[in-house]
């Protein structure tokens, strides 16, 4: 009893860093040992990157690398689309759903680095961007009911 009245800050300390630290510690380990199917499926959104181009008067071509990892030993096959948190006035992350759904497919255990490419008519857009880059996406990865926000 003396003890925990004597150490009493450094309790409370150390109890504010355990529940800082243990959610995305068990997070983190439950995606990479014990998940399966999509929930296995790690998505590196500060590696992935997007650029854009006119390619003529109409046709702007999207091209993006999305890097993923399965963690499962299982295959593991899903679709993706591109999504804004922000409401921009330019929305070039949500043109590359002009063909979405994507198809990925990863086998067990792989590591891998998707490529899209689309080509998108701009002729009935008011304004749309000429060229641009973009980092940092957000994804919808869906496989049949199953859906996660990345």
């Amino acid at each position: 009893m003396k003890s925990l009245e004597k150490y009493h800050g450094r309790f409370v300390v150390l109890a504010i860093m355990v529940a800082m630290f243990t959610p995305p510690f068990l997070a983190s380990s439950f995606q990479k040992y014990f998940a399966t199917g999509i929930y296995a499926i790690y998505y590196e959104r500060d590696k992935s990157s997007c650029s854009f181009e006119m390619t003529n008067e109409t046709t702007l071509h999207g091209e993006c690398e999305l890097p993923f990892e399965n963690y499962s030993m299982d295959d593991a096959q899903f679709t993706i689309e591109f999504f804004d948190e922000y409401e921009d006035d330019v929305k070039m992350i949500l043109l590359m759903n002009t063909d979405s759904p994507y198809e990925v497919r990863l086998r067990g255990k792989e590591r891998k680095r998707v490529k899209i490419d689309t080509d998108i008519d701009v002729s009935q857009m008011e304004s749309h961007i000429e060229s641009g880059d973009s980092w940092n996406m957000n994804i919808i990865i869906k496989s049949g009911e199953r859906i996660r926000k990345l």
